[in-house]
């Protein structure tokens, strides 16, 4: 359990640098690169064995890889959701994906079906639902409808890939090669809006990307290790971290950053901890 907590902290942590960036007006793109490169020395930094040319053979390189570019491609997608769609439908597209490693844990591992867990799981996604519609926000459908569906099926992927294809005893160079692709071509991406947009790079991003680095490497870390724990199904610990970080974030800016949370988002918050319960026990 304590690896699920530390993920959900880190995860959560995520969410209040990105509130920390819209405030000081920083390049959230560029820190974003930043931030791949700082996690990707932290996977090798953890990795205590010789890394060597060998590992271009392992089953799961291709797979890191391919990963590295669907993180950059689903950052991206999220940000145009937000533009077009509003920043609700993002919210809830890319929060809502978690069934997506629900329904893989539960028909390819078959994972238990109970009653209370599936009650259990569809709280869970009601909770995500109404804790993610924020008021007084832009919300359109049917402008650019497939980029939310993009961003939905784009971070359903993710998760259930980093968790089926992450080798037991590699796990901080399999997340260290997804995150350094992916930090080469946001480096790609910024240095075509250097020369085309004439959009410099700002010192200024790089400490806010090594803090997001370390916390997103740890977010990464850690919902691995609590999905390696004996007794525990996947399909019961993505319900758990995705719905706890909605919640504990939805406070954070009640608290933190005095954001106004509605009627709908209290109930969303009160049927998280509801579903937590019943996913847990």
């Amino acid at each position: 359990m304590i690896y699920l907590i530390l993920s959900i902290l880190s995860s959560t942590a995520i969410f209040v640098v990105f509130k920390i960036l819209s405030k000081y007006n920083v390049n959230t793109l560029q820190v974003i690169v930043v931030n791949y490169f700082i996690a990707f020395t932290t996977g090798i930094a953890l990795y205590d064995e010789t890394i060597n040319l060998n590992i271009i053979n392992a089953d799961w390189f291709i797979v890191a890889i391919g990963l590295g570019f669907m993180f950059i491609a689903i950052f991206n997608v999220l940000a145009l959701t937000a533009q077009k769609n509003g920043l609700s439908v993002a919210s809830v597209a890319s929060k809502m994906s978690v069934i997506i490693p629900v329904l893989f844990g539960i028909v390819i591992y078959n994972e238990s079906t109970g009653l209370q867990k599936l009650i259990g799981i569809i709280l869970a996604l009601i909770a995500v639902l109404l804790t993610s519609i924020k008021p007084k926000s832009d919300v359109v459908l049917t402008k650019s409808i497939y980029l939310p569906i993009i961003l939905f099926l784009g971070s359903g992927i993710i998760d259930t890939s980093v968790n089926h294809f992450a080798p037991d005893g590699n796990k901080a160079l399999f997340l260290a090669i997804i995150f350094g692709i992916a930090g080469i071509i946001g480096i790609i991406i910024l240095s075509y809006k250097s020369i085309i947009a004439k959009d410099h790079f700002k010192l200024k991003s790089i400490p806010f990307g090594i803090i997001l680095g370390i916390v997103n490497y740890a977010s990464m870390h850690y919902i691995l290790k609590a999905l390696r724990v004996d007794g525990f199904e996947s399909s019961s610990v993505f319900t758990i971290n995705n719905v706890a970080i909605v919640a504990i974030s939805t406070l954070i800016g009640l608290f933190l950053f005095k954001e106004h949370i509605s009627v709908k988002n209290w109930l969303g918050i009160i049927l998280a901890l509801v579903s937590i319960g019943l996913v847990t026990l």
